[in-house]
């Protein structure tokens, strides 16, 4: 995994630019029917009759967003589709088309980008969405990947950030935290193979953190099953920087406040045994550790038996006026304001780790 070896080397001047776009996007096909015209002309056709359009962009860069001494090529392929179909999931849209651009320094042969096409493949496939369009370029800082993803929604279903209402219920949708502790376990194998390259790491233990890192699902599944419940959130938003930031984004939004609990915050059992390892707060983690790719979204308290039962959700707090401010309620039963301490990719000590 700590090895960058390839057995054969194609230079990716071999092909140009156009001869390079052709060859590593020949196995997508098309799957949506309003992508009239995908990739081949000048730009793709797309047609989405009475919807509305939902569209999103994300720029994953070496060194900042992921690190490729272990983050194998198809992963990261896969994962830099899923940042994106998360988004619009989180406006309660379905995913219809993406456009994928890299930038790429010549350290990279035409086999490591196979690697990577093969995992965005993988996804579109997965997700059923049609890669219509992107560009090449060349880097001379590594890898950068930008992908751009379109969604498409009745005008009454898209959901937004701003509809929370005092008293609504907070819901999230799976666990908490597993990512960053996965980048945890990681580094921390990374450091040993500096040390002895002969080293292999045993991630045995530690299988759902480490996948829940380098291959995130983006929750598809929890748009149909809200319109399959006949439930509207309110408000909603999508895990990527820390649940505390993404409840301060909610807020700050709909112009309410918040009290989240503690205890009904989801953790996985293997995160809660690999934080203690750590010596690390699982709270902490779950609050600030980003990268889950869950949805947190509010509902009206009239819709809680609609959801109550069903295992893919967590009601962790309710919303309140404005001016009683934000606050994790804690076990012990004090109020502690919530302050977004998640992923910030402008912050020049975070960006160099």
């Amino acid at each position: 995994m700590f090895q960058d070896k390839e057995p054969s080397r194609t230079s990716l001047s071999d092909l140009g630019e156009f001869g390079l776009i052709d060859h590593l996007t020949q196995h997508f096909s098309i799957a949506q029917e309003s992508t009239l015209k995908g990739i081949g002309d000048d730009a793709a056709i797309l047609d989405f009759k009475d919807n509305k359009v939902v569209l999103t962009t994300d720029l994953l860069v070496e060194g900042v967003h992921f690190d490729l001494s272990f983050m194998p090529l198809k992963h990261l392929g896969y994962k830099a589709v899923m940042v994106n179909l998360s988004d619009v999931y989180a406006m309660n849209a379905e995913a219809t088309q993406i456009t994928v651009s890299i930038a790429v320094s010549n350290r990279f042969p035409l086999e490591a980008l196979e690697e990577l096409y093969a995992g965005i493949l993988l996804a579109a496939k997965a997700y059923n969405v049609d890669l219509v369009g992107g560009d090449t370029t060349s880097s001379s800082k590594g890898l950068l990947i930008s992908v751009t993803a379109l969604g498409t929604a009745k005008e009454e279903k898209i959901v937004k950030r701003d509809g929370a209402k005092p008293m609504d219920l907070l819901v999230v949708t799976g666990d908490l935290g597993a990512a960053y502790m996965g980048l945890q376990v990681l580094n921390r194998e990374k450091e040993v193979f500096k040390v002895n390259p002969n080293s292999q790491p045993d991630l045995e233990p530690y299988t759902y953190l480490v996948e829940r890192q380098l291959k995130p699902e983006a929750r598809k599944d929890v748009v149909k099953l809200l319109n399959d419940l006949e439930l509207q959130p309110t408000s909603m938003i999508d895990i990527s920087d820390g649940l505390s930031s993404e409840i301060l984004h909610l807020c700050k939004n709909s112009k309410v406040g918040c009290k989240l609990y503690e205890d009904k915050i989801p953790l996985d059992p293997q995160m809660i045994n690999v934080c203690e390892e750590f010596k690390i707060d699982s709270t902490t983690v779950a609050l600030n550790g980003g990268e889950d790719y869950e949805l947190l979204f509010t509902i009206s308290q009239q819709d809680y038996e609609k959801l109550k039962a069903n295992p893919n959700f967590t009601v962790i707090g309710h919303m309140t006026e404005e001016h009683e401010g934000m606050h994790l309620i804690t076990r012990g039963n004090a109020q502690i304001p919530i302050i977004a301490r998640g992923w910030n990719a402008l912050n020049e000590d975070e960006a160099e780790d």
